[in-house]
């Protein structure tokens, strides 16, 4: 270790006084620089680069068992204990998380439908059930709003919508991005929280218009929609806390590149056997037509 602390600084401090002030010769020191790397050593060496360079494409959002997985698809046969020691090892460390607040405006008297999942998050194919939420961004500009329709199937973003004000047409417009890029059947579930967007007339006339079949969650409880709040709570620790937006512009760019081109397509998803949603859709599509 304090060879390898020589070698890392020898340039910037005399060879002499370092191996002096570390207590070690320097015929050790010259001896140790020659001496040929194990095999041990070359390995931890490729599998640090191979870590750092994931880290490194993914913005720092992956810890251990998604590194791990994405080197074991590479054909990098390394298990997440190892990738996870190799990390703490050289001080790498998966962004850290904060705590998200999420608001609902549920005093209101339009109807509230029946909660038809009840925490059961299971579905069996696309375009079964959509879940929905809303939740806000702070710019210098003032707040922004983001509503987002996800599918889930595949935990796939299938609709959003930004805007400066939280009112119907927030949800409205996402809801039609989703039914635009999906172009659905009838009979699919819509889950959301008990939100004025979301039990207001004209959304709920939107909903029948096209066959759906609205659900809420229980009153004051997060966890009936736990899985679009954790796309929020990914979105808010992996992007939105490390970012100063001076514009709402600035925002809606960044969300846009983080929903479009890394969440949808490319971030590996737990829940999808560490599958992207468009990887899991384009699978389950093609055990469909096999």
């Amino acid at each position: 270790m304090k060879y390898q602390f020589i070698e890392k600084h020898r340039s910037a401090f005399a060879v002499e006084k370092m191996c002096r002030s570390l207590n070690i010769s320097k015929s050790g020191y010259y001896s140790w620089r020659v001496r040929p790397t194990s095999k041990r050593s070359a390995a931890n060496e490729k599998l640090d680069h191979h870590i750092r360079t994931v880290y490194e494409q993914n913005k720092g959002r992956y810890g251990s068992p998604r590194i791990a997985e994405a080197l074991n698809d590479q054909g990098l046969d390394c298990s997440e204990n190892r990738v996870a020691a190799r990390m703490r090892k050289n001080g790498i460390k998966a962004k850290t998380k904060k705590r998200f607040k999420v608001t609902t405006h549920a005093k209101h008297s339009h109807p509230v439908a029946e909660n038809l999942l009840n925490q059961d998050f299971a579905a069996q194919r696309p375009d079964q059930i959509w879940v929905s939420d809303i939740t806000y961004l702070w710019t210098r500009e003032g707040w922004l709003y983001l509503a987002v329709i996800l599918d889930l199937f595949s935990r796939k973003i299938v609709g959003w919508s930004m805007s400066h004000r939280l009112g119907q047409e927030l949800v409205l417009n996402a809801f039609q991005q989703a039914l635009w890029r999906r172009r659905p059947g009838s009979g699919i579930i819509f889950h959301s929280d008990r939100g004025v967007q979301y039990a207001c007339t004209a959304f709920r006339n939107l909903l029948q218009q096209h066959k759906f079949i609205q659900s809420m969650s229980g009153k004051g409880n997060c966890y009936d929609n736990a899985v679009a709040e954790s796309f929020f709570h990914s979105l808010k620790t992996e992007l939105v806390y490390f970012e100063t937006y001076e514009t709402r512009e600035d925002a809606r760019n960044s969300v846009f590149e983080y929903i479009e081109t890394y969440y949808n397509r490319t971030r590996l998803h737990s829940t999808l056997n560490y599958c992207s949603p468009v990887l899991f859709e384009q699978r389950w599509a093609n055990t469909i037509a096999a």
